[in-house]
């Protein structure tokens, strides 16, 4: 929701929450860390009948408490870490793992882990070294990062097919935007990323399914359309977005009501 515009304008919480609810969403997604900031969204998304997705960045166990204690006065839709240690060696990994899930088990909204570049989940493999030490640690997939990352050739082979499965069957929410092999977002107005997106929709449809069939009768599946502003943004000469950010959150939210709704169809007629 940030312009990052050369014009220097940006809108107000107000008005984004606003436009983000007329726009028929369901929630925000944001920093989950600042006590005064929290109190200001979470009464905006409440008066809207909206609820919201907490970001947080710890870098040790610690970290997390300040974090958990704002968030249970003001109840996210889930907590989403962002690991942010980079330790070299998986076995360096388990205690921060532990010491968060000790925690996330002390409060009664989910907390999951986000796959991120410059993260402790920045490389595929290792997050899936990860997985092995812990099968049933509960991801946030943001798969983009780790096509950029992995640099996949296309057409995308079975063996990597195979691994971007494993994240999403451990994926309990999704962060959405479309990777290319070189960028981490494009535009997915431009035809000629069209092969990007398909991809992309079949890997959260793939992930929808998985979710469908671990998930409880109360649980609800929070799917966040992420299109950052720059650098995340392609940006042209004059320093501004090469297409409407928001225009493109819409077509991803309609994307992914399709998908859900045709899953949703499938479900019923073989229950």
């Amino acid at each position: 929701m940030e312009r990052r515009h050369t014009d220097g304008i940006e809108r107000t919480l107000e008005k984004n929450v606003e436009m983000i609810s007329e726009a028929g969403f369901d929630g925000i997604s944001s920093a989950w860390i600042n006590g005064e900031f929290v109190k200001r969204a979470h009464a905006l998304v409440q008066g809207r009948g909206m609820t919201a997705e907490g970001q947080c960045y710890p870098e040790t166990v610690d970290d997390l408490k300040p974090v958990l204690e704002i968030a249970s006065e003001f109840k996210p839709h889930h907590l989403d870490i962002q690991p942010n240690a980079r330790p070299r060696r998986i076995e360096d990994c388990i205690p921060l793992i532990e010491g968060w899930r000790r925690l996330a088990e002390e409060v009664d909204f989910p907390i999951y882990i986000e796959t991120h570049r410059d993260r402790m989940t920045t490389d595929l493999y290792f997050t899936l070294d990860l997985l092995d030490c812990f099968p049933d640690l509960k991801l946030l997939g943001d798969v983009s990062h780790f096509l950029v990352g992995r640099e996949f050739a296309t057409p995308v082979s079975e063996e990597n097919h195979a691994f971007i499965h494993r994240i999403l069957d451990n994926s309990w929410a999704f962060h959405g935007r479309v990777a290319s092999r070189e960028q981490v977002q494009i535009e997915i107005s431009f035809p000629h990323h069209k092969e990007w997106l398909d991809l992309f929709l079949g890997w959260w449809d793939y992930g929808f399914k998985s979710w469908s069939r671990r998930a409880g009768p109360e649980d609800t599946l929070a799917f966040v359309c992420e299109l950052g502003p720059k650098p995340y943004a392609i940006t042209g000469p004059d320093g501004n977005d090469q297409t409407d950010r928001w225009k493109e959150a819409l077509m991803m939210r309609d994307h992914i009501r399709d998908l859900w709704n045709k899953g949703a169809e499938a479900r019923s007629q073989n229950s």
